[in-house]
């Protein structure tokens, strides 16, 4: 078990690695910005996630107003097609998923799970997946972004 400046030291040397991982990809070179997780889209976001239970690319809907959010999720569900593509086993889409700090929002994401953030030999599996899979669903998404925006 980690105290809680050692949990933080090792989320820092985690990101740092990744950071460093992602720079070597030959996928990700010549790109002036490594992840566009800004979408400019109000309320939508790509986000990373490195967990005891697994690694996770997500796309989130985080509009604080109900509406505005299932509204956001519905038209990302027009693109259903488009964001799948090159993902064999399609993503995962949660209308209602519910933040460790109580908050609700929508969530469509990729995971692989069985691999824990805390042990350091995983974390080449970690950071080749969520490179891989972000580089995938930042490069559909932003077939669609445009459409979003209006």
């Amino acid at each position: 078990m980690y105290s809680k400046d050692e949990l933080k030291n090792l989320k820092i040397e985690f990101w740092e690695s990744f950071a460093a991982f992602c720079e070597v990809q030959p996928y990700l070179r010549g790109r002036k910005k490594v992840w566009t997780l800004n979408t400019k889209v109000r309320g939508v976001e790509l986000k990373f996630d490195a967990t005891r239970n697994g690694a996770y690319v997500i796309l989130e809907v985080a509009n604080r107003q109900e509406d505005q959010r299932l509204e956001m999720f519905e038209k990302l569900t027009w693109y259903k097609e488009v964001l799948e593509k090159d993902f064999p086993n399609g993503l995962i889409w949660d209308i209602c998923y519910t933040r460790e700090a109580g908050n609700e929002v929508a969530r469509i994401y990729t995971a692989k799970e069985g691999i824990d953030f805390h042990r350091r030999e995983h974390w080449g599996e970690f950071f080749s997946f969520m490179s891989r899979q972000m580089y995938l669903l930042e490069r559909n998404f932003m077939k669609i972004a445009e459409y979003l925006r209006e």
